[in-house]
């Protein structure tokens, strides 16, 4: 057993499935984006998903900034030395960490503190199965914390938060899918694609959902009526209108697999795992020394060659934009319309969970005064003592519902940037102080990598590791949709009633 085989092939393993969106991922986007209207917001958060695909592929960067939870599924022969192997791709993890394939993501939950390496207690996360032949079988699956945070679980029966009861059967098991689909709208990076578990405990529901993730997107369940539901879970979830990031349109779901393990009487749960546009798994193939036999999830020749350069035209092809420069004026942003799409040049500052609650605790951030805030945790390398952003894509932005409105309030902020959109706490400091909520497209990190021009200075970077830290960032027409606006309007409001409304009637046809 060669262990520096081992490791890299577990390096090269991560790059791919960081950078490299897979095949029958990126066949099925591309399909569905001729169903979207020409010129919409969800067409343009396609037009970015594509472009951003293209530039991660030839640069080799992470797709998405967000490289998730680092989870290996991975096949060894009997008696397969498996601890060598785990030591082995913990390397590669750290490895891909320093390279900067992976975001530093691993904190400690006790203490909050970031280990730097994506090393630590359960974190890479391994499932271990043996099998009786003589490959080592790994597969990767990067998660991130959007998508991640949209899984759902349900104990049947229940009563639905979309309304409705779900029972204990086939009927109740699509009504907790949809209505999952339902409560994501865009804080997931939609489209989404569902992986699902009938049946289990707890913890064998959400891991067994997972691996459904797995499997090929056109691949046919051997169970018939689960076959059945699979498709039209799809063809039901994509008559909700939530579309694309949320914005509205046909593409809303992009595939749903769903598997089943035996059950307690008493229990009956049905677990969903959410995965977004940035749908990563990859798998290699190896002998028992670490050679490579087969790279899995590939197209033939995809790796034979360079990939080739992409356009760089940030997805606006035309479309009206309205070009804004910071620090933004409260007469400017009044001028702003929910729907509006803007291209943003000017200093930005980047600040998510650590900083609000920072802020909150009584700390002050005094860049912050009069900004734009982007709720972003890049990927950032320093080279030569300057810093590089490789990715920059949004996080979701509810979670800093709590502290948004005293944070706009406290600095005169007068754009907030994330995705998937707020709530009504923070619709209303928008509406008091002048502030809008531009909606960038999540998983767009190349994208946005790209408008970033200069990154001077960063803060509280030692408290709370990269990408919890206070970035200041230099930015070039950088785009995205006001989703809400100073006026009291919410596009996420709205097109949550439309959905909820159309599920209804998806769920009468039935």
């Amino acid at each position: 057993m060669s262990i520096e085989k081992f490791r890299a092939s577990g390096l090269e393993l991560i790059r791919r499935t960081s950078a490299f969106l897979p095949p029958d991922v990126t066949d099925v986007i591309a399909a569905r984006r001729a169903f979207e209207e020409v010129g919409s917001r969800a067409d343009l958060a396609l037009d970015l998903v594509m472009t951003n695909i293209g530039m991660a592929k030839r640069q080799s960067a992470p797709i998405c900034q967000d490289t998730g939870t680092i989870t290996f599924f991975i096949r060894t022969p009997v008696g397969f030395d498996q601890l060598a192997l785990q030591d082995a791709l913990c390397d590669a993890v750290r490895d891909a960490t320093a390279k900067g394939y992976l975001r530093q993501n691993s904190v400690d939950s006790l203490t909050g503190k970031n280990s730097g390496t994506n090393l630590g207690p359960g974190s890479p996360v391994f499932h271990w199965h043996q099998h009786r032949t003589d490959s080592v079988d790994i597969r990767l699956v990067l998660k991130g914390g959007g998508c991640e945070n949209m899984s759902a679980q349900y104990s049947l029966p229940c009563t639905l938060p979309s309304g409705g009861r779900a029972d204990r059967d086939l009927e109740g098991v699509r009504l907790c899918i949809l209505d999952a689909v339902w409560q994501a709208q865009g804080k997931g990076c939609g489209p989404g694609f569902l992986g699902v578990c009938i049946g289990g405990d707890r913890a064998v529901g959400y891991e067994y959902a997972k691996e459904q993730l797995l499997r090929h997107l056109d691949d046919s369940n051997s169970n018939p009526e689960l076959a059945a539901l699979e498709a039209r879970i799809v063809d039901e979830a994509n008559k909700l209108d939530i579309g694309p990031m949320g914005f509205g349109g046909a593409l809303t779901v992009g595939g749903c697999k769903i598997g089943a393990r035996n059950r307690l009487p008493a229990s009956f749960f049905v677990s969903i795992a959410y995965m977004c546009w940035a749908y990563r798994r990859r798998g290699v193939v190896l002998d028992a020394n670490g050679e490579v036999r087969e790279w899995l999830y590939q197209a033939p020749g995809e790796f034979d060659h360079e990939p080739e350069d992409v356009t760089v035209d940030l997805g606006i092809r035309g479309k009206e934009a309205i070009r804004l420069q910071t620090p933004l004026t409260e007469e400017a942003v009044r001028k702003l319309k929910a729907g509006d799409v803007v291209l943003l040049s000017g200093t930005l500052y980047t600040g998510r969970d650590a900083v609000h609650k920072f802020i909150y605790k009584g700390g002050d951030v005094p860049v912050l005064k009069d900004s734009a805030l982007y709720h972003c945790g890049p990927v950032v390398l320093e080279e030569g003592g300057k810093f590089r952003v490789t990715a920059a894509g949004p996080t979701t932005s509810i979670r800093e519902e709590p502290y948004q409105a005293m944070v706009i309030e406290k600095y005169g902020i007068k754009a907030v940037i994330g995705k998937g959109g707020m709530g009504a706490k923070t619709l209303e400091a928008c509406k008091k102080f002048g502030c809008v909520y531009l909606h960038a497209i999540g998983g767009a990190a190349q994208v946005y990598a790209r408008c970033v021009k200069e990154t001077p200075r960063v803060f509280l970077k030692d408290e709370f590791g990269s990408p919890e830290a206070v970035w200041e960032m230099h930015v070039e027409d950088f785009p995205a949709v006001v989703t809400m606006d100073s006026h009291g309007r919410s596009l996420h409001a709205e097109i949550g009633d439309t959905s909820k409304a159309n599920l209804q009637k998806v769920l009468v046809k039935s």
